[in-house]
């Protein structure tokens, strides 16, 4: 142990005037999570984790490829070895990813959780297991506590089409403090070149009790499942596409394209860029029928280790950057929803940083003045959503839009432990102010700055999804 706590109130404050901010106008508001991937199923039947390596180790790729790097064996990270092995394996890796975002995370989250500033490594790792064992093994460590212990508002998790939503309508009916919503993602029902599309198609059919035959009978299919989640009290739609898809096409052309994969005959390249571009239109005019907000996270190209893949399926570590172009097409797809009026709130997530000032001056061709921020460059993910990735998108947009019309923070997490990510995201806002602050860059009017710093922490997020 160091004498100085590692997490400490000041961490990453550099000054007077971020301290303020962060404390005086960011800190204790709530959370307002509009978009991750945690289980309605563990919310709603409030599990509790038998030890930390099932809350925090499982399913967390960002870990997985940190220690595959390091050298672990695959046995310690998905493979059958002991709980608590795997944890030491862990506590091993974690000295070794400073400058990573893991390494800031990994003591976030053990003294926001445990209340624990020790910093994680082989030596402590044994004590740190048997600490957080105790107290994961009671109530007061149940996923409907971690979330309100990070004092959350609202969390918005991702279903597909097919899903029924039980867990949502239980969460619905309980007494649970935290509004848990869904946001409805169909990329199943998009990616026709998909081996597994008809296979998909069936299930959807099953769901809807509708025979989908035709493009028609498809988008009917889809409009029955937005109506269904709208009713359940869904807001949002998501989808995670390597890049807008934008060509040119018929209406008889997609109903060709449709039949040739129900009759299981290959489709082309080209085939499948036209019917995408197609279900995609409509369902975007559908979310602007009911009002939604529709979320775009472009550039992600996955499951690069196909070996890899085959043994351990999709999203276990095996994805990275895309360099896939990106303004011509989606500057032709929002233009073509706007110039039917038929443009939703719209939220435009980067993976690649060289696209960041792309993506923070397309936002403004679609700002119509008829919504606050109406169109969104989203916060840094995946990759990006560390220290210097949020930094660079926190300045593209104030470069070239208005940072104060953004709407924040988000987890895009499986891991119910992830939240201090936005304790994380609000004091690297507040020590960018601040350092400017200081520099004389920006006037030294608190009232003010904490106004806008209270609004990217909360109140835009509030105001926008109508929560």
């Amino acid at each position: 142990m160091t004498n100085k706590k590692f997490i400490h109130d000041n961490f990453l404050l550099e000054n007077k005037y971020a301290e303020e901010l962060y404390h005086n106008y960011s800190k204790h508001l709530p959370i307002i999570d509009y978009h991750n991937h945690l289980s309605p199923k563990f919310i709603a039947k409030d599990k509790t984790f038998k030890n930390i390596t099932k809350v925090w180790i499982d399913g967390d790729h960002y870990k997985w490829r940190a220690m595959r790097t390091l050298g672990i064996n695959e046995l310690y990270i998905t493979g059958t070895a002991p709980d608590e092995e795997k944890f030491k394996k862990w506590s091993k890796t974690v000295p070794y990813t400073i400058r990573n975002p893991l390494y800031h995370w990994t003591h976030l989250e053990l003294a926001r959780y445990f209340d624990i500033y020790d910093l994680l490594n082989e030596e402590s790792g044994q004590r740190i297991f048997n600490e957080t064992y105790e107290k994961l093994n009671s109530k007061d460590y149940s996923c409907q506590q971690l979330l309100q212990k990070m004092n959350t508002e609202v969390v918005c998790t991702t279903e597909d089409p097919t899903d029924i939503l039980e867990y949502h309508q239980n969460l619905a009916k309980s007494d649970f403090k935290v509004k848990v919503s869904t946001s409805f993602r169909p990329d199943e029902a998009i990616l026709i070149s998909n081996p597994s599309y008809n296979e998909y198609l069936n299930t959807l059919s099953e769901i809807t009790g509708l025979n989908i035959n035709t493009f028609t009978d498809l988008c009917e299919a889809l409009k029955n499942r937005i109506e269904y989640f709208h009713e359940n009290g869904c807001k949002l739609s998501d989808h995670g596409l390597e890049q807008i898809y934008f060509e040119n096409y018929t209406e008889k052309e997609v109903n060709t394209i449709f039949k040739k994969k129900r009759e299981n005959k290959k489709i082309s390249n080209e085939e499948a860029l036209k019917f995408q571009s197609a279900i995609l239109i409509f369902l975007c005019e559908t979310y602007h029928k009911y009002g939604w907000v529709q979320q775009f996270h472009l550039g992600a190209l996955r499951n690069n280790n196909e070996r890899m893949h085959r043994i351990l399926g999709p999203d276990t570590g095996w994805d990275s950057i895309g360099d896939f172009p990106q303004a011509q097409k989606l500057s032709a797809f929002l233009n073509a929803l706007d110039s039917k009026n038929k443009l939703t709130k719209t939220i435009i997530y980067n993976l690649n940083p060289a696209n960041n000032e792309v993506m923070a001056t397309m936002i403004g061709n679609f700002n119509d003045g008829s919504i606050k921020g109406k169109v969104q460059f989203g916060s840094g993910w995946w990759f990006l959503d560390q220290k210097d990735g949020m930094t660079k998108q926190l300045n593209a947009l104030s470069n070239m839009g208005l940072i104060s019309c953004f709407i924040g923070m988000l987890t895009d997490s499986r891991s119910f432990l992830s939240f201090s990510r936005h304790e994380y995201f609000r004091r690297i806002l507040c020590n960018l102010l601040g350092d400017e602050i200081k520099r004389g860059e920006l006037p030294n009017d608190m009232e003010w700055i904490g106004k806008i710093v209270a609004d990217i922490s909360y109140y835009n997020a509030k105001e926008y999804f109508n929560f």
